[in-house]
């Protein structure tokens, strides 16, 4: 019986690896952020009462990205090649593709069809990374959470418009 890998947090490349997730995953999600502001367009919908304010979507995602890194990171020094790390980069696309869509292309239920997705990867990825690495799989719960969250609002807001 062979042992289960393990990550090796003495080595360089480790670090490395970890600053690399952290800043592709938080820059892009940033620099979609700063190109796809809500405007004018977003205020003015019609929304739900628990809309939350807008200044908690920086914060909450910035958070999430964070934990959204790691795991991919720990995924990826364990098992690069494994379905989970095929998932954790599908979901990452997806996740990008979404302010586009809603912010600028103004498209509630493509949107929300993507959001749909996005949610589906999640899970699918809690579901396979466990398998490899527990840890990982815990830190997409809140984005887990947050993307329910989101896709209850993104139909709710597209149902009012």
């Amino acid at each position: 019986m062979t042992a289960a890998p393990t990550i090796d947090y003495r080595a360089p490349r480790t670090w490395v690896t970890l600053a690399v997730f952290l800043v592709v995953v938080i820059g892009v999600g940033g620099l979609i952020g700063t190109q796809s502001i809500p405007g004018a367009w977003y205020e003015g919908l019609t929304k739900p009462p628990f809309n939350p304010p807008n200044w908690i979507f920086g914060p909450v995602w910035t958070t999430l990205y964070v934990m959204i890194a790691v795991a991919g990171w720990r995924i990826w020094m364990l098992a690069p090649s494994s379905t989970a790390m095929k998932v954790w980069f599908a979901q990452m696309g997806f996740n990008w593709i979404w302010s586009p869509i809603w912010f600028i292309g103004q498209m509630l239920w493509p949107a929300f069809a993507v959001i749909l997705v996005i949610l589906g990867l999640i899970i699918a990825f809690i579901l396979v990374a466990r398998r490899v690495d527990p840890v990982s799989a815990w830190l997409f719960v809140p984005y887990a959470a947050w993307v329910g969250f989101a896709s209850l609002l993104n139909l709710s807001i597209a149902l009012l418009n």
